[in-house]
C-alpha cells in the first residue's frame, strides 16, 4: 500500500516540476540578431594607416551603409533585440563601427565604435500641418449635392446604353 502513495507523490512532484519549467520557458526572452555578423574578422580589427578600402571589403564584406554625404565613410551596423511574451521588442545591444577612408590614398583614417549608450533618443513631432481650404461638416457633405441634379439622368444624355453621369 505504501508503494502507490509514493508513486502518486512522485507523479505530483514530477508534474509540478514540469509545470514550473513550462512556466519559466514561457517567460524566457526570444533573442533576434540583425545587421552585420562578424564571422571571420571583426570591424574593430581594422588597422588605421595600413588597411585600404579593398582590404576592408575583403575582410568584412560590403558595408551595411555608406555615408550619405561622404562615400569615404562606411558603417557596419548590428543589433540584438529581445522579446518577452507579448511585450514590444527591446534593443539590448547595438554596435555601429564607422570606418573613414582618405579620399586620395583610400587608406583607413579612423575607426570609431559606437554602442547603444552613445545613441540619443529623438522625440518626433506628431503634429500635422493643416491643409489650406475649407473643411466641410458632415451635414454639408450630405446635403452638398442636393440641387445640382446629379442624381437623376438628364434628357440630353438619351443615348441608349449610357449610364447616368457617364460622359463619353
Amino acid at each position: 500500500m505504501s508503494r502507490p502513495a509514493a508513486s502518486s507523490g512522485l507523479q505530483a512532484a514530477l508534474a509540478a516540476v514540469t509545470l514550473a519549467a513550462a512556466g519559466l520557458s514561457a517567460c524566457s526572452p526570444i533573442t533576434s540578431y540583425s545587421g552585420f555578423q562578424a564571422i571571420d574578422s571583426d570591424p574593430k580589427d581594422v588597422k588605421v594607416g595600413t588597411d585600404t578600402k579593398s582590404t576592408v571589403r575583403a575582410k568584412l564584406g560590403s558595408p551595411s551603409v555608406q555615408s550619405t554625404f561622404d562615400p569615404n565613410v562606411w558603417f557596419y551596423v548590428n543589433q540584438v533585440k529581445e522579446r518577452v511574451a507579448f511585450r514590444r521588442p527591446k534593443v539590448t545591444a547595438r554596435n555601429v563601427t564607422a570606418i573613414a577612408f582618405n579620399k586620395e590614398s583610400e587608406l583607413v583614417e579612423t575607426v570609431n565604435v559606437y554602442t547603444l549608450k552613445d545613441g540619443k533618443v529623438i522625440a518626433y513631432n506628431t503634429r500635422e500641418t493643416p491643409t489650406r481650404g475649407r473643411e466641410m461638416t458632415i451635414l454639408e457633405q450630405l446635403l452638398g449635392s442636393v440641387g445640382r441634379g446629379g442624381l437623376l439622368p438628364q434628357d440630353d444624355e438619351g443615348v441608349p446604353g449610357s449610364r447616368p453621369g457617364d460622359r463619353r
